[in-house]
């Protein structure tokens, strides 16, 4: 294997970076297809994963779902953990979300991310995840997460109660008064303008509006 020394060779092995445009930084998202349980969730009526955003609109161009797949083929390579930390140090980005679409497929997966978390300090990495299992393996083996990564289990239904047994967490209010801290995108066209709670491991519930 070589050295990855240009992003034309980092982007060859784990897909290019996302930029949402409603929030601060960047992204890399896969298929919401390929997600493990919201896939079964989204089947339910309730459910936080119910209407996935990320099954729709512009994800559903053939560009998106291309790129997403081509992601997806990489996180098995040798090199993807490498290419990534390229790709973001380049970008000198200070904020980063892990899937804007999709999710975690597996300890290997998460413990990849958190090398990348490791190897750059400097960058806040945020991960909303419904893989409280993959999450509850690597904590009860390796203990805390990096300063600079925050991974928010997710409730798994509307209004439902919070998730038991982690540092940080997220939830979906719609008729129930928001648990913890409330997101306050949904007043300003659904942007995060200058809140970066999401990515605060201080904030342990971060809550957002059903819309």
């Amino acid at each position: 294997m070589q050295a990855i020394n240009t992003l034309k060779a980092a982007k060859a092995i784990a897909g290019s970076l996302g930029k949402p445009s409603k929030m601060p930084g960047l992204s890399y998202g896969i298929s919401a297809k390929r997600c493990k349980v919201g896939a079964k969730l989204a089947t339910v009526i309730g459910s936080v994963c119910h209407g996935c955003y990320a099954l729709k609109a512009n994800y559903s161009y053939p560009s998106v779902m291309q790129a997403h797949e081509t992601r997806y083929a990489s996180l098995n390579h040798p090199q993807w953990t490498e290419a990534m930390i390229y790709q973001i140090a380049k970008s000198n980005t200070d904020y980063f979300r892990w899937h804007d679409a999709g999710d975690l497929q597996s300890l290997q997966h998460l413990l990849n991310i958190v090398k990348i978390a490791e190897a750059l300090p400097l960058v806040s990495f945020w991960i909303p995840t419904r893989e409280k299992g993959i999450v509850h393996m690597f904590n009860d083996t390796f203990g805390a997460f990096p300063a600079n990564l925050c991974v928010r289990v997710s409730a798994t239904m509307v209004d439902g109660a919070l998730p038991i047994g982690f540092a940080t967490t997220s939830s979906v209010h719609e008729v129930e008064e928001a648990q913890g801290t409330t997101c306050e995108a949904y007043k300003n066209n659904n942007k995060c303008g200058d809140c970066r709670k999401c990515w605060d491991n201080t904030v342990t519930n971060v809550s957002y509006k059903k819309h």
